[in-house]
C-alpha cells in the first residue's frame, strides 16, 4: 500500500475505535504486503562495500554444498576493473567462505556470469568480456572445471570463447518477426529512423549478428539432452538462444526472438513440451514481463508480447519446481527496484494464483534486483540477488515452499 494511500485509509478510520481500526488495517492492507512466509534464511553473502556488485548466479555442487558468483568493480561496461568473484557455502553451514576471485580479463570488464554444470557434472562459468566498452561489442567466454569442490576458486581444465554463427537467414527471421508483431512501429516519431527498419539492415551484417549475445540466466535442459543457453543482444534489444546437442562442445543458434525490447530470457518447459520464455522488457511502456513460445524445443520462437506481469526493466528469473509449479520472481512495479516478488502458478504459466513479497523498501531507499534461482536436491530453493540500500552486497535467501 502507498503512502498516501495508507495516510486516507487512516484519516477515514479516524472516528472509529482504536483497536477495531487497527485490526480492519492489519486485515486489509498489510497481510498482502507480508514477506515470503517461508523464508527459512537470510543474508548477506559479504559485508555491504561501496563497489558496485550485481548479477548473481549459483549452482548447487553435487556434494551439496553451494557456489555462487557475481561481477565487482566500480562500474559496469565502461569500467576496466570489473571481475568475477565468488563464494562458497558448505553443506550444513551458514556462513558463506570469503570472496575469491573467478575470471578477470585484464583491462576489460567482465560481467553477467552465470554457472551452471553440464550433464557430466563438469562445472560452467560463463560471462561477457565487454570489447570497446560497449555491451554491442561483447563477447562469450567460458570455463569448465571438473576440481571444484574445494575450498576456494575452482581448478579451470578449460577456457574458450563461445562463437555463434548467424547466417543470412537470421535477416529474414528478423524481417518475419517484426511484420508478426501486432503494432507497427509504435511510439516513434517521424521525423525518427524506423526502428524495425535499422534493426533489419543491421541483421544483414555479419559481424553485428555474430557478436554482442549476453549471458544473464542460466541453461535449461531438455530431456534429449539438449541445452538451451538464453542469450540477448542490447544491439538488438532482442533475444536469442544457444542450442547444444553435445553436452557444450558445440553450439549453434535459434531463430532470434523478436520484439522490442525483449531480452535476458529465462526458459521454462511445459510438460506437453512446449517452452516458454519470460523476458525483461527494455521497450515501450507499458513495462511488462515480455512471453514467447517454442514448440520445437527451441529452435524458433513467437514474437515476444507483453504479459500482464509488471516489469520496470529489469531481470526475471524463474523455475519449474519439483512439485511442478511454476515460479518466477521479478521486480512487481513498473517504476523503481524497490520490490522483490516472488509468484507462483498452478498451470505452468497461464495464471498466476500467487505472491509472496522477498523484499521491499521505499522507492528511493533500496534496490533489490536481477535474482537467481536453484532448487536444491533437498527441495530448499536458494535465491540470490543484487542488494543495495546504502551499500551494496549480494543476498541469499532460502525458502521452502508449500
Amino acid at each position: 500500500m502507498h503512502s498516501f494511500q495508507k495516510q486516507q485509509f487512516y484519516s477515514s478510520l479516524g472516528h472509529m475505535n482504536t483497536k477495531f481500526s487497527i485490526l480492519l488495517f492489519i486485515l486489509f492492507f498489510e497481510f498482502p504486503l507480508i514477506k515470503a512466509q517461508n523464508i527459512s534464511g537470510s543474508k548477506l553473502i559479504f559485508p555491504p562495500q561501496e563497489k558496485h556488485v550485481h548479477s548473481s548466479s549459483i549452482v548447487e555442487c553435487p556434494d551439496g554444498s553451494l557456489l555462487a558468483c557475481w561481477f565487482e568493480g566500480s562500474g559496469e561496461r565502461t569500467a576496466n576493473d570489473v571481475r568475477i568473484r565468488g563464494a562458497r557455502l558448505a553443506k550444513g553451514q551458514l556462513q558463506w567462505s570469503p570472496v575469491f576471485e573467478m575470471a578477470d580479463t585484464p583491462n576489460y570488464p567482465d560481467c553477467n556470469p552465470i554457472l551452471y554444470l553440464d550433464n557430466k557434472d563438469r562445472l560452467v562459468l560463463m560471462w561477457i568480456v565487454v570489447v570497446g566498452n560497449q555491451w554491442e561489442g561483447s563477447m562469450l567466454r567460458y570455463r569448465i572445471s571438473t576440481d571444484y569442490m574445494q575450498s576456494g576458486p575452482p581448478k579451470w581444465q578449460w577456457q574458450d570463447l563461445l562463437l555463434l554463427k548467424n547466417n543470412d537467414t537470421f535477416q529474414e527471421e528478423v524481417k518475419k518477426g517484426f511484420k508478426a508483431l501486432p503494432d507497427k512501429d509504435l511510439a516513434w516519431a517521424a521525423y525518427a529512423p524506423k526502428y524495425e527498419r535499422m534493426l533489419v539492415a543491421a541483421a544483414g551484417d555479419p559481424i553485428k549478428r555474430e557478436t554482442g549475445w549476453m549471458t544473464r540466466i542460466a541453461p535449461t535442459y531438455l530431456p534429449s539432452g539438449r541445452i538451451l543457453l538464453p542469450l540477448y543482444s542490447d544491439g538488438y534489444n532482442f533475444s536469442l538462444v544457444a542450442i547444444s546437442d553435445d553436452n557444450g562442445q558445440t553450439w549453434f543458434p535459434s531463430a532470434p526472438i523478436v520484439g522490442k525490447g525483449n531480452v535476458q530470457p529465462v526458459i521454462l518447459r511445459r510438460k506437453s513440451g512446449e517452452l516458454v520464455a519470460y523476458m525483461r522488457d527494455n521497450g515501450d511502456p507499458p513495462g511488462r514481463i515480455m512471453v514467447s513460445t517454442s514448440h520445437n524445443d527451441g529452435m524458433h520462437w513467437t514474437p515476444a508480447l507483453d504479459s500482464n506481469l509488471p516489469n520496470p526493466g529489469a531481470s526475471v528469473t524463474g523455475l519449474v519446481l519439483q512439485d511442478g509449479r511454476w515460479c518466477l520472481i521479478y521486480n512487481d512495479t513498473e517504476d523503481g527496484r524497490h520490490n522483490l516478488t516472488m509468484a507462483f502458478s498452478n498451470d505452468e504459466g497461464k495464471s498466476w494464483q500467487r505472491r509472496e513479497i522477498l523484499e521491499e523498501s521505499a522507492r528511493d531507499k533500496g534496490s533489490f534486483a536481477y535474482p537467481a534461482i536453484i532448487q536444491s536436491n533437498d527441495g530448499t530453493v536458494h535465491i540470490t540477488y543484487t542488494w543495495r540500500r546504502e551499500k551494496k552486497s549480494i543476498k541469499h535467501v532460502t525458502m521452502g515452499v508449500d
